[in-house]
């Protein structure tokens, strides 16, 4: 043991949704692709089962039963079908939470496969797949961390177009934007979109031809989540408004946003910019794909 594993962000190019279902479920399409910034999910030899979390925002997460990494841990420990020996799990959680990043699934992903490697599981990716459908609809992309569309409730992933590596700037207001209440506002509005898949090309071609296709799609949750959490809407007007800035959008439910741009110079110099413009604020350049 020893080992650990990156928990990638998460980040939704185009989310469209539509109305609730009988299942109790909102239909989606959504284009995800991941970070190279994120958390990470390290295991150690212990006497007894033990979970710790550490970094900056470490506190924001309860040490509850419902933890995501908890709950992965237990259920593949449940899973093997043997007894294992007592492991302790640390959690560094450098992703604000409640932050539309799939942070707790993409942390309960990274627990499972660091969990098989390092207990030594036989276990194939299907019985992983499986345990990580199981702890949300987002699980089974979350997993694996690659670019992927995913439709149903978000479990059926289908093949995306290649895609070429994405120059970017993620910015969290530091406010949390909690699903559910986001939801709920677009239900009380109508469910005005619909989970349609947009059409998109075999494989895009750079940034530029990214951000053009994705400007004719849409995030459905946008709107509620700006009209319950208004400095989701500041991020984005101002991330609108600078020149580096060739598509800015939310991701998932919020209150995370992103800004694509044409490279690494300019997604460096918007970052820098807008660090020393809003201190308050967590702002991150990173590389999506």
């Amino acid at each position: 043991m020893g080992l650990s594993a990156f928990a990638p962000a998460k980040v939704n190019l185009y989310l469209h949704v539509g109305s609730l279902a009988a299942d109790g479920f909102h239909p989606v399409s959504s284009l995800m692709v991941f970070a190279d910034v994120g958390d990470r999910v390290a295991v150690q030899p212990s006497e007894a089962l033990d979970f710790e979390v550490t970094g900056p925002f470490a506190a924001g997460l309860a040490l509850e039963p419902n933890n995501l990494v908890l709950r992965a841990a237990w259920a593949l420990t449940k899973a093997a079908g043997r007894p294992l020996p007592p492991f302790r799990l640390i959690l560094d959680k450098q992703l604000p939470i409640a932050a539309g990043l799939g942070g707790g699934s993409s942390d309960a992903g990274a627990t499972l496969r660091l969990l098989r490697d390092a207990l030594d599981i036989p276990m194939q990716d299907e019985a992983l797949n499986a345990i990580a459908a199981g702890l949300g609809s987002d699980g089974v992309a979350c997993l694996w961390g690659g670019t992927v569309i995913g439709e149903g409730r978000g479990e059926v992933l289908v093949r995306a177009p290649g895609m070429p590596s994405l120059d970017a700037v993620l910015v969290n207001p530091r406010v949390a934007s909690p699903t559910g209440p986001v939801y709920r506002a677009y239900d009380e509005a109508g469910a005005p979109g619909n989970a349609e898949r947009p059409w998109l090309p075999d494989a895009f071609e750079d940034a530029v031809e990214v951000a053009a296709v994705m400007a004719g799609c849409r995030n459905d949750l946008e709107a509620p989540a700006v009209s319950l959490t208004p400095a989701i809407g500041e991020v984005l007007e101002t991330l609108r408004g600078e020149p580096e800035t060739l598509l800015a959008r939310m991701s998932g439910s919020g209150a995370t946003c992103f800004a694509l741009c044409a490279g690494d110079i300019e997604a460096e110099g918007l970052a820098e910019r807008l660090e020393s413009m809003r201190p308050d604020w967590w702002v991150r350049r990173c590389r999506l794909g």
